[in-house]
């Protein structure tokens, strides 16, 4: 888990990096994932690499979380034929059947009825996999949070619904939008096992999710993940949002201190090899980066190629 943090942490910070560049060669909208990564990679360690995943607008960390490969990803970021997407996704609209991610949507809560769906269809095979649907807080505004929820509840469904409540909405705060900002309450009212966790804490993540996983392979219906953390940039972009009045410095900065690699990084003090890892990790990025650069555009006669069925 540790290994896989940093590597989104890199990642993430490696876009920036090129967004704030005077070539800014990347042309597609990136919604980094920094200070979120203990969300994905805890509940994607629990999984089986068979088993579902949803995702948003931001989810290069649950790619790689999942498995996904770094070089296809960055190639994807980069709009070119060997991306995940076949370079027609960019950063929003990844897809990785091989690994289990059957789609990343930039509608807002889009994931949630998708994963809902993919669960009935898991139950109608008796194949015993499991859905998960990556959420922000934003979503719960929507009617198919709440249609989801029913059905998956009704009919015992094996989804894991796992809201990732960065605090704000786009770039509006959660108590400016919902009643009731306590997001593990609304679903406990369908009668689902529902919990509000640290998000920074990997660890928790990971023990909160193999419990749902497991119950839900069981056939004992869904559960509801609330994972508190924060991104550390912001909604879209390598900036922070300080700028605009959105939030304060000293908000971002108690964030910060709570850093989830850090936490996790404090569990494993008897290991020798963090600068060695992490030179590791670097290397990877670069290079899949330069190979991204380098790759080819899709045909232009592929564009409307695998939007209809043929």
């Amino acid at each position: 888990m540790y290994w896989t943090m940093i590597l989104i942490r890199r990642f993430e910070e490696k876009i920036a990096s090129i967004l704030r560049s005077p070539e800014k060669d990347i042309k597609t909208p990136c919604h980094l994932y920094i200070g979120q990564e203990a969300v994905a990679v805890g509940v994607c360690a629990a999984l089986k690499k068979t088993d579902y995943i949803f995702g948003t607008h931001r989810s290069h960390g649950c790619y790689l979380a999942k498995g996904g490969n770094l070089r296809q990803l960055a190639a994807e970021i980069y709009c070119r034929a060997d991306g995940c997407s076949g370079g027609n996704g960019g950063s929003m609209h990844l897809i990785a059947p091989e690994i289990g991610l059957l789609g990343t949507s930039a509608i807002v809560g889009a994931s949630i009825p998708l994963a809902v769906g993919a669960a009935l269809a898991c139950k109608i095979k008796r194949d015993h996999r499991v859905a998960v649907a990556f959420f922000g807080d934003g979503a719960t505004n929507e009617g198919g949070f709440y249609e989801s929820l029913n059905l998956a509840s009704l009919y015992k469904l094996s989804v894991i619904f796992v809201c990732e409540n960065n605090l704000y909405s786009t770039h509006l705060p959660i108590e400016k939008c919902l009643a009731n900002t306590n997001i593990s309450q609304i679903a406990k009212s369908f009668k689902m096992p529902a919990h509000r966790i640290d998000g920074n804490d990997a660890v928790k993540v990971y023990q909160t999710a193999r419990v749902a996983v497991s119950r839900a392979r069981r056939g004992q219906g869904p559960s509801f993940i609330e994972c508190l953390t924060y991104r550390w940039l912001g909604h879209v972009g390598p900036n922070d949002d300080i700028d605009k009045g959105l939030r304060s410095q000293a908000e971002l900065d108690s964030w910060r201190e709570k850093c989830p690699i850090n936490k996790l990084e404090k569990l494993l003090v008897g290991n020798k090899n963090f600068c060695s890892l992490h030179q590791q990790i670097d290397q990877a990025i670069e290079t899949a980066f330069k190979i991204a650069r380098q790759s080819p555009y899709p045909d232009i006669k592929e564009l409307t190629k695998k939007v209809f069925k043929e």
